[in-house]
């Protein structure tokens, strides 16, 4: 009897892991863009090449969309997104934060990494925009 009450708290001990695991896999990013919008390419050419490459990028998935195009929403806004570029923060169905405009890469990172403040960090125990190390991953010294 002892062990199978042993073996139920490990198993809910599991479940709630895998819970959890799964909530932090349902974080996106959503950047709400317009054609012609100079702080979108702004932001493209200062953060997004790079933006994939940060712990955050890997993290939390980037989405674009067009914000003229009507089929978009999978997911409940706060309130209207007036301007572009407009950024999403987004668990699952839900927004949980937002950064609008693009005030220039250094703002950019803080903001994110405050917004991110709201949510449970990732193991590691901090977000970050530190670009992945490749060569530790390589097995190179």
């Amino acid at each position: 009897m002892q062990l199978q009450m042993r073996r139920l708290a490990w198993l809910g001990l599991l479940l709630a892991a895998v819970a959890f695991a799964s909530a932090a896999d349902a974080l996106e990013l959503v950047m709400f863009r317009r054609a012609g919008c100079p702080w979108c390419a702004a932001w493209d050419r200062e953060i997004g090449p790079i933006y994939g490459k940060t712990d955050i990028g890997r993290r939390v998935p980037l989405r674009l969309i067009d914000l003229e195009r009507a089929d978009w929403m999978s997911f409940a806004l706060s309130s209207p997104v007036r301007f572009t570029p407009t950024f999403v923060l987004v668990d699952g169905d839900r927004e949980l934060g937002r950064i609008e405009g693009y005030p220039g890469e250094s703002f950019f990172w803080g903001l994110l990494e405050r917004l991110l403040e709201t949510v449970p960090a990732p193991a590691g125990g901090k977000w970050s925009r530190a670009p992945m190390n490749t060569a530790i991953l390589e097995g190179r010294p």
